[in-house]
């Protein structure tokens, strides 16, 4: 069972209550028995009532200072997201959202005490936190906060083996994860963190795979993870192959986790890396910033057949082919990489792969490690692929200055609607609308609120055209190294589509 399938099964039932009403009260207005209303089988979109999201620990450095922020955008006046039919406001309780230190945490005497509280939609909140103490945190919203609820772990470590900064979209519990761009080489220490949001323990296993397949291991399979808390495994204790560019597949046996992995890398700095979109023939990559000096593309193939993939940059002025990396060919269930350098050439960009001519458009998944800076001066990124904007997506803990919003249109051209919210501490929302060529990327300064103080979240929106793809960089350079992390912006699934039901009181008879 994939994410959307899970995400969905929960919307399903917590949207009981108003699938009941939307079967009544249909749209137009009219009765029951009205013609519109015979046909009662039809689906509507309605905005979930519950939603969850886990953080990972941010770091085990003492340097290490953290900026949780969480946001929940405004709904439209139905109640449901801009743009889309929902039930009535009336019907969509307050609600609440928090996020709260998981139950093996060193302070887990305060487990109960919200690390994050969010009260309202349309501003974000925000809480701080120093050490390498700080727990992984645990959250639930319902209500009227849980349609498109986000939030954003930033964590900056000025010095050490960890050096950098790592920001990670908090994400929601699954019971499968893909991380291509993983590595167990002698410079790189790798953890994928296992957070279990629920009341009983979860059951994981861990596979890595490097270009040669599957590397042989005991040691991740059965890995429990207690309730209401989470667990980091070192990759390298996994096998004693040593690989630069390996794949991580988690699933689990029994019940569900968050995932993400931390990636340190000596001289390099570090970042966490996110789950991959689920595995498709064709993959976008957005978000890869102009000044990039190294661009390094991992890919695995996840089913039986072989992968033939075209590779194209998706840049300012259109579409074009890295010279000496036209095309990569990924064996099953094999990770392949390739070395694209400063393939941005000083443009931002998407990188786009497509099944070449004539293959069988076998399914992959991909990501790409970003360096930006040079020698001891250069600070490391990762970007996986991911699903278009869809309806709404959310990316918090933006800043006056150092945002970029990438959008990129691999197909048709789509245009698209960004808000920037209400400051953390002040300041009025702002929309703007961009429109993206065919096969192109739009990179900008992000829109800033008026009267910004704090904090503030960009929630992008699909007004017309073709999928449209997007990213956010945030930069917080220091010292002369370039500091940054990219979060990419995936449809938030705020509504879910619920079939309709009438009362049928022809069960009851004999």
């Amino acid at each position: 069972m994939n994410r959307t399938t899970l995400s969905l099964l929960g919307a399903v039932t917590a949207l009981a209550a108003v699938t009941g009403f939307a079967a009544i009260a249909a749209p137009d207005g009219g009765a029951t028995g009205g013609a519109k209303a015979a046909s009662a089988g039809a689906a509507a979109r309605l905005p979930v009532e519950r939603s969850s999201l886990l953080c990972p620990a941010p770091s085990g450095s003492d340097l290490a200072e953290t900026t949780y922020t969480a946001f929940t955008p405004k709904s439209d006046a139905k109640g449901g997201a801009k743009g889309g039919p929902a039930a009535d406001a009336k019907d969509t309780k307050p609600g609440k959202a928090e996020l709260v230190p998981s139950a093996n945490s060193k302070n887990a005497k305060n487990a109960k005490k919200p690390t994050v509280a969010l009260t309202e939609p349309g501003k974000p909140v925000t809480a701080t936190a120093s050490g390498s103490e700080s727990p992984a945190l645990v959250g639930t919203a319902d209500g009227a906060l849980a349609p498109g609820w986000a939030a954003q772990q930033t964590t900056k470590v000025s010095a050490g083996g960890s050096r950098g900064v790592l920001g990670v979209s908090c994400s929601a519990p699954d019971t499968e994860f893909w991380f291509p761009g993983v590595s167990t080489a002698e410079a790189r220490q790798d953890y994928v963190h296992l957070t279990n949001p629920d009341d009983s323990a979860a059951v994981a296993d861990v596979e890595l795979y490097g270009p040669g397949g599957v590397l042989k291991s005991d040691a991740g399979e059965g890995i429990t993870v207690p309730p209401h808390s989470s667990v980091p495994v070192l990759l390298s204790t996994l096998s004693s192959t040593r690989v630069p560019d390996g794949t991580v597949h988690v699933t689990t046996r029994a019940g569900r986790v968050g995932a993400a992995v931390q990636a340190m890398e000596d001289k390099a700095g570090s970042d966490w890396l996110t789950a991959a979109a689920d595995p498709s023939g064709s993959v976008v990559l957005p978000g890869i910033p102009a000044d990039a000096t190294s661009v390094r593309l991992v890919v695995f193939a996840t089913g039986d057949n072989d992968a033939d993939l075209r590779v194209k940059l998706a840049g300012a002025n259109g579409s074009l082919v890295p010279a000496g990396a036209e095309a990569l060919h990924v064996k099953s269930r094999m990770t392949g990489s390739i070395d694209l350098r400063d393939v941005t050439k000083g443009e931002a960009g998407a990188l786009v792969l497509s099944p070449t001519p004539g293959s069988r458009g076998a399914p992959v998944v991909a990501a790409v490690r970003i360096v930006r800076g040079m020698k001891d001066k250069q600070e490391v990124a990762y970007v996986p692929a991911t699903a278009p904007v869809g309806a709404r997506s959310t990316a918090t803990d933006n800043r006056a200055q150092g945002s970029v919003l990438s959008l990129t249109a691999p197909g048709a051209a789509g245009e698209v609607r960004v808000t920037a919210s209400a400051g953390s501490g002040g300041g009025e929302p702002v929309v703007k609308t961009y429109k993206v060529k065919a096969g192109t990327t739009v990179s900008v300064a992000a829109p800033v609120p008026p009267g910004l103080k704090g904090s503030y979240a960009l929630t992008a929106e699909s007004v017309s055209g073709g999928p449209v793809h997007a990213a956010r960089m945030l930069q917080l350079p220091e010292d002369g190294i370039p500091m940054f992390t990219i979060q990419t912006m995936p449809d938030d699934k705020g509504t879910v589509v619920v079939p309709r039901a009438q009362n049928d009181l022809s069960v009851l008879d004999d």
